[in-house]
């Protein structure tokens, strides 16, 4: 049987979904999570948690929040009061108003790269995944990671082929047997008929974005 790449409980997840919010990994910060929306009319938030775990968004202390690559942004100290259907609610001082909590929406969450725990062998950031060369095991380049997906069914990586096409191979050993940050690359060996024009595409269960850093660990 195959083997998926184990979740690890922190951080975060990058990329998967159907948002985009951007590679992920920009100027040394780790997009963890999104403002979705406003809950209720005291200036809670709705946020799209891209942490395995995603109560692990509120252990970093302030977070970075802009809009935009390239924002100064602002630091906001995020806590937690509750939780709905794929989301995280939470409550950012200074905000105490359904018009103003509306207002961040789209804001993106990021913290610095150093403050994330270091990874243990055969793990991976989904941030360090985007925009990785992939090629088949014979050498030919079969193109480059766009993103990382959990449409519910297991992680699949988005991989843009020749001509603009998009195939979504699983992340596990067997489909991936080698992922080499170092060198900008990894290595499929993609299921039977996935290269095929018209070829299976994953089912989507309502997800969103799974933006931007999540740690993956390799199992026998």
């Amino acid at each position: 049987m195959d083997s998926p790449r184990k979740r690890n409980p922190s951080p975060a997840d990058a990329g998967g979904g159907s948002a985009d919010t951007g590679s992920g990994d920009t100027g040394g910060f780790i997009l963890l999570g999104i403002v979705v929306g406003a809950q209720g009319i005291r200036g809670q938030l709705r946020l799209r948690s891209f942490t395995g775990d995603p109560d692990a968004l509120f252990s970093y202390g302030a977070l970075l929040a802009r809009r935009h690559d390239g924002d100064e942004g602002r630091r906001l100290t995020l806590r937690r009061t509750g939780q709905a259907k794929d989301v995280v609610i939470a409550s950012v001082e200074g905000i105490s108003d359904r018009t103003a909590a509306e207002g961040m929406k789209g804001l993106r969450l990021y913290i610095e790269r150093e403050a994330l725990p270091p990874l243990e062998e055969d793990e991976f950031y989904h941030a360090d995944l985007i925009g990785l060369s992939v090629d088949l095991a014979d050498g030919a380049r079969l193109g480059q990671v766009k993103a990382v997906h959990d449409f519910g069914a297991g992680e699949m990586l988005e991989v843009v082929i020749e001509g603009g096409r998009s195939v979504f191979l699983p992340f596990t050993r067997k489909a991936v047997p080698v992922v080499d940050i170092s060198a900008g690359r990894l290595v499929a060996d993609p299921p039977e008929g996935l290269l095929d024009e018209g070829g299976p595409e994953p089912l989507e269960l309502d997800g969103e974005e799974d933006g931007a850093a999540n740690a993956r660990e390799g199992t026998e």
